[in-house]
């Protein structure tokens, strides 16, 4: 703090909105600003409730933090306006920056006359068209400030967050998706997002310098995923069924997409691409999700000291790959299943 930066390491979903909400409430975080656009979930799993998000931002959890919208946001206000009422978010906490651009179904029609998903394993919310759009400087191309059931939510977001950090307030930059999804850094273009999914990337959406952050905390799975299809390639692809025999899972661990709510995909731990992504985020510290995958008598562990040895073993072999500290190790999905290496 005061501005801290989370990033994805791997493919997305490698628990980014679960850091944010945990670090929300733990830091009692004044600002919150999500990047990125619907084509990507965050999920937030708190006292027995589970919120799937694709904009809202996810540290709504504590009701003291101002929850920004970036101007690099792609934003489709129904499924925003959904997430706000569903969440019992009071709309006077939510800010969108004027110039965040706007999308509807017709984009994703428009992705799906492109085969996106035949291609490249596209979700078809619409956002890699809005983005395509908003570069074209298209006439019909909507700001949020052009839609009258947002005008109630417009600010200046990169004013707020910079007058935050100029008072030592408490500011998280919600990152999305993975670096191996980046559409200028990943591995394996053209199967990568629309996007940046950089820190660098991420600060160019909010309007804020990188001379100001001082914590980048990238989130990595010990079993990384890509989502269903034809999304690119997987070093070492196994199954779900192989990776609960290897965990000692009493009960099923598939995992679904947020978005269209198809089986991801899974693979084994790629130290290569892991350092690759630390290597161009440059980050302080790491957040290692997965520990329970690991071994299931990691499950719910909230102590270093209780780890299983295989596991003490993997963050080891991290540490010697990496040289980064890792400070957070999730030990199932709920906010409250982590080991906190960090706490005050």
């Amino acid at each position: 703090m005061p501005l801290t930066v989370i990033v994805g390491g791997q493919f997305g979903s490698e628990g980014k909105g679960k850091v944010t909400s945990y670090l929300a409430l733990r830091d009692n975080v004044d600002i919150v600003v999500r990047c990125g656009g619907p084509n990507s979930g965050h999920t937030v799993d708190v006292e027995g409730q589970r919120y799937e998000l694709r904009s809202l931002p996810a540290g709504f959890i504590n009701p003291g933090t101002r929850l920004l919208l970036a101007a690099g946001c792609l934003i489709n206000p129904e499924i925003l306006l959904t997430e706000i009422k569903s969440t019992g978010t009071d709309p006077k906490r939510v800010g969108i920056d004027p110039h965040a651009g706007i999308i509807s179904p017709s984009e994703g029609e428009e992705e799906a006359e492109l085969r996106l998903r035949e291609r490249l394993g596209s979700t078809l919310s619409g956002t890699g068209m809005g983005v395509a759009n908003r570069v074209l400087r298209k006439s019909d191309f909507k700001l949020a400030k052009d839609v009258p059931e947002l005008r109630e939510y417009l600010t200046d977001v990169s004013e707020e967050v910079n007058q935050a950090v100029d008072k030592n307030g408490k500011v998280l930059v919600e990152g999305t998706q993975g670096f191996g999804l980046s559409v200028y850094h990943s591995p394996h273009y053209p199967h990568a997002t629309s996007r940046d999914t950089t820190a660098s990337g991420f600060l160019s959406e909010v309007g804020v310098s990188p001379r100001v952050v001082t914590d980048i905390i990238m989130a990595i799975r010990t079993f990384p995923i890509r989502v269903a299809g034809n999304s690119g390639p997987l070093k070492d692809e196994i199954t779900w069924e192989e990776l609960r025999e290897r965990s000692g899972y009493p009960t099923d661990i598939r995992e679904y997409t947020t978005t269209t709510k198809k089986l991801r995909r899974v693979g084994l731990f790629d130290l290569e691409l892991v350092q690759r992504a630390a290597l161009v985020n440059r980050p302080t510290q790491i957040a290692l999700h997965g520990g329970d995958y690991l071994s299931y008598s990691n499950k719910s562990v909230d102590c270093y000291e209780e780890l299983d040895s295989v596991s003490r073993d993997f963050l080891a072999y991290l540490y010697a790959g990496l040289s980064i500290p890792i400070q957070i190790v999730g030990t199932g999905p709920a906010n409250n299943e982590v080991v906190d290496r960090g706490k005050p």
